[in-house]
């Protein structure tokens, strides 16, 4: 499993976290390293043979260029609507390249069903024999092919396209036809016929959609001419027919004119009426009120009146300055007096002319303005008739000119098409023809095999990876602090060789190895350095299962402390004591049950090993239920009368996760030693034997981690502490049976 990280209140955290996964994966590939490089050697070894057995497979390419913006001969546009330079176009393009119809095409004109690279029925050991590429109704009873031709044509069709490849050029109007096949000389061939191909189909495809247009443009013409001469005829009909010459030049002017003379002379006469109407009413005002006609200004204007009335105003002051001088008979006054009586009747019939011209003048003017308005209705209602008729004709005359252009159009496009029918543009060029490759395309060797090997390393790096995420045992002290979270107390090597019965656990003295004994002094100082203040007399070793080595690190703890202080060593696992047998104490002694009961004496129940130097408590006489003995009042009164005579008890106790004797156990030690064995214990039982110390109230004074493989140690997990030690003719001996 990989580490198990605790947070910290740290700024290195992250920093930390890569370094431990970083070394993770180290110690992982280089704990399975020969597997992965095997597994590489296995794959590249393998893809060399299937390289070498595969038929090679040649690949040639033509680039072709298509000309979207080129110019074309003739400005037909609505008859090629359909080519213009968007990416649409380039894309349309493109389909048609892969289309089955261009296949067939390529495959039918250069008669390629017979082809020896093409035709099934001459490859029967290739992968494209009929067998592997035909429907099984497509074969006879005996396993012979039995084909028609359009079978065979679609066998081989379905071929060509299977090795043709089209790729456009990003940003550009080129294409890459690229052909693939065994005959590489083929292969070109096959590229620059599909290029040839293409070109060759859109001109005959761009000539018959011509010749089709021609051929319904000269049937539509043939229509066209028919109408247009018969709306020339209805044109020319009504003409003759409404005497029409011009009708927008002499006629429609004619009567323009005649109708703005007629409505500025109604204005005049309008205005002449207006006038002599009030002269008239001011003189008929003037009779009906008996007003002297002298005072209408329309009398008043007159140059007679006012010449008359001059001749007057002269008699009248001639008769005035005859009565002054004379008398009433005098000659001279009766001369005055009739001058201008005379003077006056000329100024009355003057006036009397004058009045009844104006009545006259009243008359003729509302004569002429009424004949004026019935000339201007009358010339209104001929201008209209004859809007009506250039309304018609407007009619005729346009169609007439719709079919004209439309026949003009027509026959313009009509010349225009038979010409693009010998002028035809090319739709795209050969930029690059294909050239016969002298390599092959696939397989290439080299790559292929440097690609397997790479993937095979690869994948041995990943099953190496996944084996130790999967790995869930405790293999290095940095597992203790992440996994366990627990200090470590020692790390114990395992020692290789032959071991006699009986040496693992007194290996310490035996010095049977130089790192074993270094680590168990290294376990005594940690021991004795934690009880300075407090001394821990009372120490319990114990561990999560079976075959951890928890007697043999017991008993090597006992040793030495036993070279510095006043040791005694009791098995307290009764179930299956092993202590007395392997320090060479008789089996049937007597030992704890024997002290704890009372029975025996004590001095009977202990047993002083001289050799080794430490006081040894075995099992004793096994009980029927171990677990009421350790719980009982009188083994608590047994560690008490220990304690007060030794300076230290190391307790071996049974596997945790099988009893609970290590529980009760605990509540009379001072500190617990817990032994995990390296690449074995799962992680997830100590940390849960442990767990079960804590709720007991126990204090766990660290881990040991027992039988670690030095030299997985030194090239697995990096440390290269081991190298140190005894690397020299006595050699490392552990064994891998635990007691």
């Amino acid at each position: 499993m990989p580490p198990i990280y605790v947070p910290i209140d740290r700024p290195e955290q992250d920093a930390d976290r890569l370094a431990e996964q970083l070394r993770f994966w180290r110690r992982s590939i280089s704990k399975h390293k020969w597997s992965a490089l095997g597994l590489a050697a296995a794959i590249a070894l393998l893809t060399s043979l299937i390289v070498f057995v595969i038929q090679p497979t040649y690949r040639s390419t033509a680039t072709l260029m298509l000309e979207i913006n080129k110019s074309k001969v003739v400005g037909i546009e609505e008859v090629y609507s359909s080519m213009n330079s968007n990416y649409e176009y380039y894309q349309t393009q493109v389909g048609i390249l892969k289309s089955g119809e261009l296949a067939r095409r390529v495959v039918t004109k250069m008669k390629l069903v017979d082809h020896p690279a093409l035709d099934p029925r001459q490859q029967k050991d290739s992968v494209f024999s009929l067998g592997k590429l035909l429907p099984a109704s497509w074969m006879g009873e005996d396993g012979s092919e039995k084909l028609t031709p359009a079978q065979l044509q679609a066998a081989v069709i379905g071929r060509f396209m299977s090795e043709l490849t089209i790729e456009p050029v990003r940003n550009s109007q080129l294409i890459k036809i690229s052909y693939e096949n065994p005959d590489k000389e083929f292969a070109a061939t096959a590229a620059n016929l599909v290029a040839e191909g293409f070109i060759e189909a859109d001109m005959d495809a761009r000539l018959a959609m011509t010749q089709k247009a021609g051929a319904w443009l000269t049937e539509r013409l043939t229509g066209l001419r028919k109408k247009l001469e018969e709306s020339e005829r209805a044109l020319q009909q009504f003409r003759e027919r409404e005497r029409i010459i011009d009708a927008k030049g002499v006629a429609q002017s004619g009567a323009s004119k005649q109708l703005e003379t007629l409505s500025e002379g109604l204005v005049s006469a309008r205005q002449k009426r207006a006038e002599a109407e009030a002269a008239y009413q001011q003189v008929q005002s003037a009779q009906k009120s008996r007003t002297d006609l002298e005072s209408i200004p329309a009398i008043q204007k007159s140059t007679l009146y006012a010449q008359l009335k001059g001749v007057e105003t002269a008699a009248e002051s001639k008769l005035a300055d005859a009565a002054k001088k004379y008398g009433p008979d005098h000659p001279k006054r009766q001369s005055a007096d009739a001058e201008f009586r005379a003077a006056r009747d000329n100024t009355k019939r003057q006036i009397d002319t004058i009045v009844t011209s104006i009545t006259k003048e009243y008359e003729l003017a509302r004569a002429h303005e009424t004949s004026v308005e019935r000339a201007l209705a009358q010339s209104k209602g001929d201008i209209l008739g004859m809007n009506r008729k250039e309304y018609e004709l407007g009619v005729l005359e346009r169609e007439v000119a719709s079919n004209k252009s439309l026949y003009e159009m027509f026959t313009t496009r009509t010349k225009e098409t038979n010409v693009a029918g010998d002028l035809q543009s090319p739709i795209a060029r050969v930029v690059d023809p294909a050239v016969v490759s002298g390599v092959p395309f696939r397989p290439n060797k080299f790559r292929s095999i440097g690609i397997a090997a790479v993937v095979g390393l690869i994948l041995g790096i990943m099953l190496a990876l996944l084996l130790e995420y999967l790995d869930n045992t405790i293999k290095t002290p940095e597992d203790v602090d992440i996994k366990l979270r627990q200090s470590l107390l020692g790390q114990l090597p395992r020692i290789k060789g032959k071991i006699e019965s009986g040496d693992l656990q007194i290996a310490f003295i035996k010095d049977k190895d130089p790192g074993f004994s270094e680590e168990i002094r290294s376990i005594r100082t940690g021991v004795m350095l934690s009880s300075i203040d407090a001394p821990h007399k009372v120490l319990l070793v114990t561990s999560s299962v079976p075959g951890e080595g928890k007697t043999s690190v017991a008993t090597n703890i006992a040793l030495a402390l036993g070279q510095v202080r006043k040791v005694c060593l009791i098995d307290a696992d009764m179930r299956r004591p092993t202590v007395a047998k392997v320090l060479g104490v008789d089996t049937t002694s007597k030992g704890l049950s024997n002290l704890v009961s009372g029975s025996d004496p004590t001095t009977e129940c202990m047993h002083f090993n001289k050799e080794l130097g430490i006081h040894i408590i075995p099992s004793g006489i096994v009980p029927p239920n171990p677990l009421e003995l350790l719980s009982s009042v009188r083994f608590a009164e047994a560690m008490k009368w220990l304690e007060e005579r030794f300076d230290v008890i190391i307790i071996d106790s049974p596997p945790l996760q099988l009893v609970s004797d290590p529980l009760i156990l605990s509540q009379f030690s001072h500190s617990v030693v817990y032994v995990v064995k390296a690449d074995s214990t799962p992680y997830q039982v100590a940390l849960g034997g442990l767990e079960r110390l804590r709720e007991a109230g126990a204090h766990i004074l660290g881990v040991v981690i027992n039988q670690i493989d030095r030299e997985k140690a030194d090239s697995y997990y990096g440390y290269g502490k081991y190298s140190a030690y005894g690397h020299g003719k006595r050699g490392y001996g552990y064994s891998s049976k635990a007691a």
